[in-house]
């Protein structure tokens, strides 16, 4: 365990666990907690074997979002200072958004404005069905900024993006499920169990295809479909040259073997990591 100021990281081989550590403010990201989500990546992209990032907070909230008072409030007379303090918040929410590894939000309370940004911007993300969600920034006069809008937007329809970014009201996990922003939401006791889950189904998969999944996700959404097979083809060449073309030569030959069912379970790559 590697313990910073306001955030807590845990490596266990191929899975990092990082934990918003300040439950007396409800895990409210101040200027600390994001140099200390950049220190964390940064640990994260030195033990080079991670393939699954787990983001959760410590006591009863995910994140209540920005803290108010030290993020604006104390730096607003001094521009220069306001700009810095709050761009090292945008850098890490642009990192995670962009890592490698695939990042998973656990979410176990609270999570307001920059805690919907940082469920939204995770690849999946896994709720009690008690925690609850909020847009708040609309109550205090501004709209949801800093990459609030975007994450509301490419996780919820339209038209629940807009109420939730209009109103401030706040959603539940089961409602969070029901409108796309978590991928499951569970009781709460089972919450540890249920991510653990799904953490070693993605463990298990090349790390190098997860990573190449994902950027073409991201390209293809604002592609058409000529252009998405073109890039597909490319990704394809660079996934089979940086692997040896294990999808060939381990996953299908244990396929033509019939070790496996690629519709039911993934190959094993036992003899690729030995």
């Amino acid at each position: 365990m590697i313990e910073l100021d306001t955030v807590n990281l845990e490596i266990d081989g191929p899975t990092a666990t990082i934990y918003l550590n300040r439950p007396d403010k409800k895990n409210a990201m101040n200027p600390q907690m994001h140099q200390d989500m950049n220190s964390a990546l940064d640990a994260i992209e030195e033990a080079g074997d991670v393939k699954v990032v787990v983001v959760t907070g410590n006591g009863d909230s995910f994140s209540s979002g920005m803290d108010l008072e030290e993020c604006f409030l104390k730096p607003y007379e001094d521009p220069q200072l306001f700009y810095r303090t709050n761009l090292v918040a945008l850098n890490w929410f642009k990192r995670l958004k962009a890592f490698p590894a695939v990042t998973v939000a656990k979410v176990n309370g609270f999570s307001f404005g920059g805690g919907v940004l940082v469920t939204g911007i995770c690849d999946l993300a896994i709720a009690s069905e008690t925690a609850l969600f909020g847009l708040s920034e609309i109550n205090f006069g501004i709209f949801p900024a800093g990459g609030a809008s975007w994450a509301a937007a490419h996780n919820f329809s339209r038209k629940q993006a807009l109420y939730y970014i209009l109103t401030g009201d706040t959603l539940t996990g089961a409602e969070a499920e029901k409108y796309g922003l978590v991928n499951k939401a569970v009781p709460a006791d089972q919450l540890d169990a249920a991510t653990d889950k799904l953490v070693r189904k993605l463990v298990k998969k090349n790390p190098v295809t997860l990573a190449l999944a994902k950027q073409v996700y991201e390209h293809n959404r604002a592609v058409d479909l000529p252009a998405a097979i073109d890039y597909d083809q490319a990704k394809l060449w660079e996934l089979s040259r940086l692997t040896g073309n294990e999808w060939i030569n381990v996953a299908l030959k244990q396929f033509e073997k019939r070790s496996y069912q690629p519709g039911l379970s993934t190959y094993s790559r036992a003899e690729v990591t030995s």
